[in-house]
């Protein structure tokens, strides 16, 4: 089972002592942050929880599933998230 928006918004509340509105704001902003800096190229480093880079991908020759017929596809950005020590020890128990 996972957790949406909701529910995590209620959580934070919870564990920070906040409303649901506080909490949500809070995590809007945190997400535009997130936003904002890797689409300047920078790269949101929570020591021990996580990092996100923004990474460049090369063109290159792909296929369409459905066809058969090979296509290309254009260079462009993707998004690299590595965990951090914390979150690696706490997924390990």
């Amino acid at each position: 089972m996972s957790v949406n928006r909701t529910q995590l918004v209620a959580k934070i509340a919870e564990k920070a002592n906040l409303t649901k509105v506080q909490s949500d704001a809070a995590l809007a902003a945190f997400q535009e942050v997130l936003i904002e800096s890797l689409s300047a190229g920078e790269p949101v480093k929570v020591t021990g929880l996580f990092s996100v880079e923004r990474v460049e991908r090369a063109a290159r020759t792909g296929r369409n599933p459905q066809t058969g017929e090979q296509i290309q596809i254009p260079a462009g950005f993707g998004v690299k998230i590595s965990a951090g020590s914390t979150l690696k020890k706490a997924v390990q128990k």
